[in-house]
C-alpha cells in the first residue's frame, strides 16, 4: 500500500514540469501581438536590452518572446549578432507585416482623439522642396488654411537625405515632392508630371535652332542645381549614356536664381517645366527636352504603414482623394530633388 502511494506521488511530480511547460507554450501562444510587439522593437531599436528598455520588461522576457514567435513560425527571424541584431530573409518579410499593425495599435488612442476632436484642432506637418514649396503647395495651402483655419500647418523646407529622415523618424505626416528611386520602406504616389526644358538667352545662337542635340550644348557652359539633388544627377547620367563631353559653369540651388542667371547670360539650363510661366518666355528663349530627358513627377511620399492623421489625411485629399489606401502602404516607387 505504501509502495503503490510512493508510485502514484512519483507519477504526480513528474507530470507537474510538463504542465508547467504546457502553460509557458500556452501563455506565449496567446500572446501573439505580445510576441510581434516585442519583435518589432528588437528590430528598431537592435538589441534585446534596448527593447526591453522600451517595453519596460526585462530582457529575458524579450527573449522568450522573441523565441516563442520563431518556434511557433517555424522560421529564424533575427540574426543574433552584434552589436545588432540583423534580419533573416523572413524576418524581413514579417517585420513589413507587422509594423504597421503595432503601430497602429499604438497610436490607437490618439487616431481615437483625433476623430473625436474632428478636424478643429491639430497639426500637419509637410516636408518639401523649395521647388515645390514655391511652384505646388500655394494653392493647396491656401485651400486649406480656408477649410481648416484652426490646424496649424508646419513645411519643412528640406530635399534629399534630410527629407527621408524626416519621414523615417516620423517628424513629418508626409513628404511632398519629386522622386526618381524609392526606398522600400517609402510608398510614392506621383501625382503631376513635368517635361525638362532647355533655357537661354533670347539671342542665344540655339535659341532659333530648328533641332537641338545634346551635342549642341558641349560649347556652353551650364548653370545647374547642387550636385547632391536628383535634377543634377539626371542630367549627369544622361550626357554619360550618350558620351556626350558637358561643363558645368555654374551650380547654384533655386529654378529662379538659375532663370535670372540665364537671362542674363551666364550661361544655358535644363530646367523641370514646373518652374517655367508665361512672362518667362519675355526674357528666355524655352526649348522642350523630353527627346533626351525623362518627364519629372511630383507626388506624395509616405513611409510604408504610416497612419495618417485625420489632418493631414485631409491635406492629401486636396492634393489627391484617394491616395494611399490600405493597399497602397505596401506599394514600391521612385531621391527627392
Amino acid at each position: 500500500m505504501k509502495s503503490g502511494t510512493s508510485r502514484s506521488a512519483k507519477r504526480r511530480r513528474a507530470k507537474k514540469p510538463v504542465e508547467s511547460a504546457a502553460a509557458v507554450r500556452h501563455y506565449y501562444k496567446g500572446n501573439r501581438l505580445k510576441q510581434l510587439r516585442a519583435f518589432c522593437y528588437a528590430v528598431k531599436f537592435g538589441t534585446v536590452a534596448r527593447a526591453a528598455e522600451a517595453l519596460f520588461l526585462s530582457a529575458s522576457s524579450v527573449s522568450l518572446q522573441l523565441s516563442a514567435l520563431e518556434k511557433e513560425l517555424g522560421a529564424r527571424l533575427l540574426e543574433r549578432t552584434r552589436p545588432r541584431l540583423g534580419l533573416t530573409r523572413e524576418g524581413q518579410m514579417l517585420y513589413d507585416l507587422a509594423r504597421p499593425l503595432i503601430e497602429g495599435m499604438e497610436s490607437l488612442d490618439a487616431q481615437f482623439r483625433g476623430q473625436q476632436q474632428g478636424l478643429d484642432a491639430g497639426q500637419v506637418t509637410v516636408a518639401a522642396g523649395s521647388s515645390t514649396i514655391q511652384y505646388l503647395l500655394p494653392k493647396l495651402v491656401r485651400e486649406f488654411r480656408e477649410r481648416q483655419p484652426e490646424v496649424r500647418l508646419q513645411l519643412a523646407n528640406v530635399t534629399g537625405k534630410d527629407g527621408l529622415a524626416l519621414l523615417r523618424s516620423d517628424q513629418v505626416d508626409f513628404a511632398f515632392g519629386s522622386m526618381l528611386d524609392v526606398p522600400h520602406d517609402l510608398s510614392y504616389e506621383p501625382v503631376h508630371w513635368f517635361d525638362p526644358m532647355l533655357i537661354l538667352p533670347p539671342d542665344h545662337p540655339l535659341a532659333t535652332k530648328p533641332d537641338i542635340s545634346l551635342s549642341d550644348l558641349s560649347p556652353y557652359g551650364l548653370i545647374l542645381p547642387p550636385q547632391r539633388l536628383t535634377t543634377y544627377r539626371m542630367i549627369d547620367l544622361v550626357f554619360q549614356q550618350a558620351r556626350v563631353p558637358y561643363r558645368v559653369a555654374i551650380e547654384v540651388g533655386g529654378w529662379e536664381v538659375i532663370k535670372q542667371y540665364v537671362a542674363m547670360g551666364l550661361g544655358i539650363s535644363i530646367v523641370t517645366g514646373i518652374c517655367i510661366h508665361a512672362e518667362d518666355e519675355v526674357r528666355l528663349a524655352v526649348r522642350n527636352m523630353r527627346r533626351f530627358f525623362p518627364q519629372r513627377s511630383y507626388g506624395v511620399v509616405v513611409r510604408k504603414g504610416k497612419y495618417l492623421s485625420p489632418q493631414a489625411r485631409a491635406f492629401v485629399d486636396l492634393i489627391k482623394p484617394g491616395l494611399f489606401t490600405r493597399g497602397d502602404y505596401y506599394a514600391s516607387g521612385h531621391s527627392e530633388r
